[in-house]
């Protein structure tokens, strides 16, 4: 599976850590930055471009980082196409693939372990969509209202 990945100076590190375990489960993961440490960059410099990808990319997946997550979810959400979810949990990692078709998620790198991380990783990119009805019917919502200001 194709995995674009953007984070901030609070990702970085865990950023890198992140592409060699998806590399090494023979993921293809393309690496939207930062590259080097600076510690007054911007979140949405990179996660932007990171979910701008993942639309334009489909059946990928994203991976936006940051200290808590917040602000790198908010700023991929801004994205047309993209549905992001902040993964705290693994259940929430799960349930973000099976009810919401979530094709981005938002850790915090500083909110957990490097180890728990990669388990909302792995949790999130091996869950499948549901499919069910009411999952596809709000989705469905969620999208007129992005496209047209209509939830109906």
């Amino acid at each position: 599976m194709r995995i674009h990945i953007g984070s901030d100076h609070a990702g970085l590190d865990f950023k890198e850590t992140i592409v060699k375990h998806l590399q090494t489960q023979g993921h293809e993961v393309i690496d939207h930055g930062p590259f080097t440490l600076d510690p007054l960059d911007d979140y949405p410099v990179f996660c932007i471009p990171a979910a701008q990808a993942v639309a334009n990319d489909p059946g990928s997946l994203g991976i936006v980082l940051g200290g808590s997550g917040n602000g790198e979810q908010i700023a991929a959400n801004k994205v047309k196409g993209i549905r992001a979810a902040l993964a705290w949990s693994i259940e929430t990692a799960k349930l973000a693939r099976q009810h919401n078709d979530a094709n981005v998620v938002a850790i915090g790198g500083r909110m957990h372990t490097p180890e728990f991380c990669l388990q909302l990783v792995d949790a999130f990119i091996a869950e499948p969509f549901s499919g069910d009805e009411r999952h596809i019917r709000r989705i469905a919502m969620v999208s007129r209202y992005e496209t047209n200001g209509e939830i109906n």
